[in-house]
């Protein structure tokens, strides 16, 4: 009895944790029906996008260990003098970092280096309001570039753009976000702010290291840009890690990339299904930028992009929509969920009042980088 209880509680956490991977698997098994597994799984997967993906994951989780995005933000910090210019920085940091970074690693480093430096200076009263800014920055910045989030990188490739273009099509909505955070953060009240108590935590940084994980990540740049091919990027990536510092592994998002294999397989089982995918394509069609941002608050955006990039060839609209669809409800983000935990964690109380304000703000967001895209249409 006590090892079915057991049994049940795993099932229950690993629903509750990976609740994405899980629906993914789940659709995958079920289109194998319709499309019993062959050779042509193996065509079904972008294994690029995995390959490049792996490679940016290990480096940030390099990067992370040695301390380099921490001391960064502590450098910004002994700049600060008010309540604006430190929220500025705390929010900006994750804006400006998603881009480059990814708004999942942007999260996972600022957000307890805020809820730190909050706590030291005696500002508590703000850990809401920063926490939900850092995480619509760092989703909103991270979609200037391909390699800013998982969704983009995935429909860079698929696009067949080149990045001036996906930079391009971005930056309108990407000036218009950093205008709007700009806006939220002057809407709060400005007091005046000391730092000179706050301790710097000094991490174990090994300057080799660090070097080297930048030589990577550049490396991992021309693997985007097409320069270097993509599993030769791969290879060094991981046996560098492998020789340099195993830690890297256990800091990777392995659920994420088998999520991506699963909506792969899904995917092209249903692209195999004439019905189906003639309907799913007339249901899209013209309605892209609707669709996307719809279907990415109910599964979150990345699960959406890969989906609907098998019916629709208007790249440009759904590279728009998925990314404004990462606005909205707690899970439209996967990485919004990232910040909610942590916050929730450390402040259970305030769960409530967190939840109200992201939604409140995530929306207003929402609608107006929408209306931003029907005057821009």
């Amino acid at each position: 009895m006590e090892d079915k209880l057991n049994a049940k509680g795993r099932i229950i956490h690993l629903l509750k944790k990976e609740t994405v991977l899980v629906i993914a698997t789940i659709l995958a098994i079920i289109s194998a029906f319709f499309n019993p597994p062959s050779k042509e799984y193996i065509d079904f997967i972008d294994w690029r996008v995995l390959g490049i993906l792996l490679s940016l994951m290990l480096v940030m989780a390099g990067f992370q260990i040695n301390g380099v995005f921490r001391k960064l933000g502590e450098m910004l910090l002994r700049k600060c003098s008010n309540t604006w210019m430190l929220s500025f920085v705390l929010i900006f940091m994750c804006f400006f970092s998603g881009m480059i970074l990814t708004n999942d690693v942007a999260l996972i480093t600022f957000v307890p280096f805020s809820l730190l430096t909050l706590k030291m200076t005696r500002m508590e009263h703000m850990m809401v309001q920063v926490v939900v800014g850092q995480t619509i920055a760092a989703n909103l910045g991270s979609m200037l570039t391909p390699m800013g989030n998982p969704q983009n990188l995935y429909l860079y490739g698929v696009s067949g753009m080149n990045i001036g273009e996906f930079i391009m099509l971005m930056l309108p909505y990407t000036i218009a976000s950093a205008v709007l955070l700009s806006i939220l953060i002057l809407l709060t009240k400005r007091r005046p702010l000391s730092l000179e108590g706050m301790e710097e935590k000094h991490l174990k940084a090994n300057p080799w290291h660090i070097a080297m994980y930048i030589v990577l990540f550049m490396v991992c740049i021309l693997c985007v840009l097409h320069v270097i091919e993509w599993y030769i990027v791969t290879v060094i990536t991981v046996i560098i890690a492998l020789v340099m510092d195993r830690r890297v592994f256990a800091k990777t998002d392995y659920s994420l990339l088998l999520t991506f294999i699963s909506f792969f397989i899904f995917i092209g089982n249903i692209g195999q299904i004439d019905a189906v995918r003639d309907m799913l394509s007339k249901l899209i069609e013209g309605r892209e930028l609707l669709v996307s941002i719809v279907s990415s608050q109910v599964v979150s955006n990345v699960p959406a992009a890969l989906l609907l990039s098998g019916f629709t060839s208007n790249y440009n609209v759904l590279i728009i929509g998925v990314n404004l669809g990462g606005l909205g409800t707690l899970i439209a983000s996967m990485a919004s969920l990232i910040s909610y935990k942590q916050f929730v964690n450390a402040y259970p109380e305030k769960k409530g009042r967190y939840f109200r304000y992201f939604t409140i703000i995530n929306v207003i967001f929402l609608i107006a980088l929408a209306g931003l895209y029907m005057v821009l249409k």
